[in-house]
C-alpha cells in the first residue's frame, strides 16, 4: 500500500475520529509548504519542504504529522517530523505509518508511543496548560485574544512564510507576557515590515493597549531612520482605515504648530523628532568623512532646523502604547545616540526593536537594550530555504591598489608630495587618480549585463558623482540618465531617481551610485549587481549592503558583488553567516589554506557620526587629483577571481 492509500484509509479516519476538522475551529492542512526550495539556477530549485500534515485548533498550529506507507517502519519519518516541528515552532509532532502511531513533546523532549491523536481540546490544553495562578491566566486571556484574530492575508493573496509566522507569534507572546524591550532580528529581505504590520494588525483589531482593558485601540509608533523606509512602512500599512494612519513630516508641524494626535498608527524617522535637530540629510553627511565640514549646509533642507529640545516632546510620555524601531541597530538603542533621548521619554511603551544584525561586540549596546531577540532567522536560512536569493564574489585587484606619487605623474588638483604613497583605501577620498578610476568602471561594465540594475558603492558624494558621470561615458545605453547619483545632496531629484529604479516597470535608471544613503532601506528586487569601490570596514554595514541583491525577482538565480576593496575578507569572520555561491568553472576560488583569518577592527561608538561603529574619518585637507604618466596608463592591469570565501579556508584541489 503507498502513502497516498494509507492516508485515505488510516490517518484521515483516525483524525476525523479525534474531531480534527469536525469540531468548530479545528482544521486538517495537507501538503503543508515550509520552505520554497534553495534557488540553484536555471530556474532549478532544491526541493521544497512540507509537512504531509498540520493540525490548527483556534488559528493556531498545534501539530505535525509524517506519514509514511503502511508497510515502512512507523518512525521512519520522525526526522522529518522533528525537523518540520522544529521550525514551525510547532510543540508536538507525529509519525505514524496508519497503524503505529508515535508521540513527540519538542519541548518537554519526551516521546513514544500512543494509541490516538488527541482531540483538538486535548491538543490545545496539552500546549496551552490552563495556567493555576491568577496574574498567568490574565497573560493566557491575552495571548488567546491575539490568537484569535486572523492574519490580514490581503484578500486571500498573502500568507506569512514559516519564520514570519514565528516571528509574529513570539513579539505578541511577549507583548501578551508584559515584556516591554522586544527585539526580532531577521535578515535583510525577509519581510521585517509584514511582520511588524501583523503584528500591529492583531494588537489593533484585539483592542490592546498599555492598560490591557480592552477599552481603546492602541496608539502605536513606527521610527525609521530613512524617509524611504517610513514611507515604505506607511504604504505597506494600508489595510487599516485611511484615518487610523498619520505620516508625521517638519511640514506639517511647521505649518499647523503642533505634532498629529489625531490617529492610531504614526510613522516618522527619528531626525523629524530629533533631539539633536538633524535632519535626514545631515546625518548622511555626516557619513561622508570630509565632506560633512564642507558641505553641510548645502546638503539639508533649509526648512528643517528644529528646536533641540526635539518635536517628540509636543506628545506627552504615555501618548504610545507601542513604538517599533526599524533598523534599530542604526543607532537608535545606542546608549550615547541622540535617538536614545527618543527612547527613554516613551519608555511608558513597549518598545520592539527590528533589526537585520545578529548580535556581536560591534552592535552589543542594542541586544543590552532590547535583550536576547525573541526569534532570529538568519541570511543563511533565507538562502538555503530559497527566500533570499544567493550571490557570487568577484574579487577584482589592479596593480595599482597602491600607488606612489612620483615626478612623472600630473597632479591636477591638491597637493601630494613625492613619495606619498596612497592605496585602494584611500580612492575617491583622499585621492582620485583618473586612469585607475576609469579602468575600474571599464572593468565592471565590461562583466555585467548592461541591462540589469546595478548599485555603486563609492567613497564620498564627490566621488559618486564621478563615477556616475564615467559609467554613462561607457555606458551602451542612448539614455542620459542611464545611471543617477542618489546621495543626501542630490535630495528630491534623488529621490525620484530612487523611486524610478525600485519600479520593476522602468529601466531608467539602470545603474545608481551612491556613498552610504543605499546601504540600507532600497527594496529594489531587480538588483543583479552589488559592486563596491571603497571600503566597507563594518560587518554591520556590510550585511546590510549584501542585503541590496538578497530579494526575490523572477529569472533571477543570483547576484553579484564586484569587490574592489577586499571586503570578501569579511567571509572569514565567524560573524558572517551567509556564502558566495560556488566557483564557475575553471575559475579559482578560496585560498591556499595556509591563510588566517584577518584580525577583527576595533570598533566603537562614535559622537561625529552618531554611529557604532564609526563611519568616518579624519578629514583630509583636500581631495588629490593625479594623472598617471602614459607609460604608467597603460600598465593598469587586474586579476578577477570568483571565490566561494568560506568561513573556513577552502580545501585547496
Amino acid at each position: 500500500m503507498n502513502e497516498a492509500q494509507t492516508r485515505i484509509d488510516y490517518i484521515d479516519p483516525a483524525l476525523r475520529h479525534a474531531g480534527w476538522g469536525v469540531v468548530e475551529g479545528s482544521r486538517i492542512r495537507v501538503e503543508f509548504p515550509i520552505t520554497k526550495g534553495k534557488i540553484l539556477g536555471g530556474g532549478r530549485r532544491a526541493k521544497a519542504l512540507q509537512a504531509d500534515y498540520i493540525l490548527e485548533y483556534k488559528n493556531v498550529r498545534l501539530a505535525v504529522i509524517e506519514a509514511k506507507k503502511r508497510d515502512l517502519y512507523y518512525t521512519e519519518g520522525l526526522p522529518q517530523a522533528k525537523d518540520y516541528a522544529a521550525r514551525l515552532n510547532i510543540r508536538y509532532t507525529y509519525a505514524t505509518n496508519g497503524l503505529k502511531i508515535y508521540e513527540v513533546d519538542m519541548e518537554q523532549a519526551v516521546e513514544g508511543d500512543v494509541n490516538k491523536y488527541p482531540s483538538p481540546d486535548e491538543l490545545w490544553e496539552m500546549t496551552f496548560p490552563t495556567p493555576k495562578e491568577e496574574y498567568k491566566l490574565e497573560i493566557e486571556d491575552w495571548k488567546d485574544r491575539l490568537r484569535a484574530i486572523p492574519f490580514e492575508d490581503r484578500g486571500g493573496l498573502w500568507q506569512p512564510r514559516y519564520y514570519q509566522h514565528n516571528a509574529i507569534t513570539k513579539a505578541l507572546d511577549a507583548i501578551a507576557s508584559k515584556k516591554d524591550r522586544i527585539l526580532l532580528t531577521l535578515a535583510t529581505g525577509t519581510g521585517k515590515t509584514a511582520i511588524s504590520f501583523q503584528i500591529a494588525w492583531k494588537l489593533f483589531h484585539a483592542k490592546w493597549s498599555r492598560e490591557r482593558n480592552t477599552k481603546r485601540r492602541p496608539r502605536i509608533l513606527f521610527l525609521a531612520d530613512r524617509n524611504i523606509l517610513a514611507d515604505q512602512a506607511f504604504n505597506a500599512f494600508n489595510a487599516f482605515e485611511e484615518d487610523a494612519l498619520v505620516r508625521i513630516d517638519p511640514a506639517t508641524i511647521r505649518k499647523k504648530g503642533k505634532v498629529p494626535k489625531n490617529g492610531s498608527i504614526f510613522f516618522t524617522i527619528f531626525q523629524t523628532f530629533g533631539a539633536g535637530g538633524k535632519t535626514e540629510e545631515q546625518e548622511d553627511e555626516e557619513d561622508n568623512e570630509y565632506e560633512y565640514t564642507q558641505e553641510l549646509a548645502q546638503a539639508a533642507e533649509p526648512e528643517a532646523a528644529y528646536e533641540k529640545k526635539g518635536n517628540f516632546h509636543g506628545y506627552p510620555e504615555d501618548f504610545f502604547d507601542l513604538v517599533i524601531i526599524d533598523e534599530c541597530h542604526r543607532g537608535g538603542a545606542n546608549e550615547e545616540s541622540s535617538w536614545r533621548d527618543i527612547l527613554e521619554y516613551f519608555s511608558p511603551a513597549v518598545q520592539l526593536g527590528l533589526t537585520a544584525t545578529p548580535k556581536s561586540d560591534v552592535n552589543g549596546v542594542t541586544y543590552e537594550y532590547f535583550g536576547e531577540p525573541v526569534y532570529t532567522y538568519a541570511l543563511k536560512d533565507g538562502i538555503n530555504d530559497g527566500f533570499l536569493t544567493p550571490f557570487r564574489n568577484k574579487e577584482i585587484a589592479t596593480n595599482y591598489d597602491s600607488y606612489t606619487v612620483t615626478k612623472d605623474d600630473n597632479i591636477v588638483e591638491g597637493e601630494a608630495e613625492l613619495g606619498d604613497t596612497f592605496t585602494y583605501e584611500q580612492y575617491g577620498r583622499s585621492i582620485i587618480i583618473e586612469q585607475v578610476e576609469r579602468y575600474r568602471v571599464k572593468t565592471f561594465m565590461d562583466m555585467i549585463n548592461q541591462n540589469h540594475k546595478t548599485i555603486v558603492f563609492c567613497a564620498t558624494q564627490v566621488h559618486a558623482a564621478y563615477i556616475r558621470d564615467i559609467i554613462n561615458q561607457f555606458s551602451e545605453s542612448l539614455n542620459p540618465n542611464y545611471c543617477q547619483r542618489v546621495t543626501a545632496e542630490d535630495l528630491k531629484i534623488g529621490e525620484q531617481a530612487l523611486r524610478d529604479f525600485q519600479d520593476n516597470e522602468k529601466l531608467i535608471p539602470t545603474i545608481l551610485t551612491t556613498s552610504k544613503k543605499l546601504s540600507t532601506g532600497v527594496d529594489a528586487p531587480e538588483v543583479r549587481n552589488i559592486v563596491l569601490l571603497r571600503p566597507v570596514k563594518s560587518m554591520v554595514e556590510f550585511k546590510q549592503i549584501v542585503g541590496r541583491g538578497t530579494r526575490l525577482f523572477d529569472g533571477k538565480d543570483y547576484f553579484t558583488i564586484y569587490d574592489f576593496v577586499k571586503a570578501h575578507e569579511h567571509y572569514k569572520d565567524p560573524e558572517w553567516d551567509g556564502e558566495p555561491e560556488p566557483p564557475i568553472g575553471g575559475e579559482a576560488g578560496g585560498n591556499d589554506g595556509d591563510e588566517k583569518p584577518p584580525k577583527k577592527p576595533k570598533e566603537t561608538y562614535c559622537e561625529k557620526c552618531d554611529n557604532d561603529p564609526c563611519v568616518c574619518e579624519e578629514a583630509p585637507k583636500k581631495l588629490v587629483r593625479v594623472e598617471l604618466s602614459k607609460g604608467k596608463a597603460i600598465e593598469i592591469d587586474s586579476t578577477v577571481k570568483t571565490s566561494p570565501a568560506t568561513t573556513s579556508p577552502s580545501p585547496t584541489a
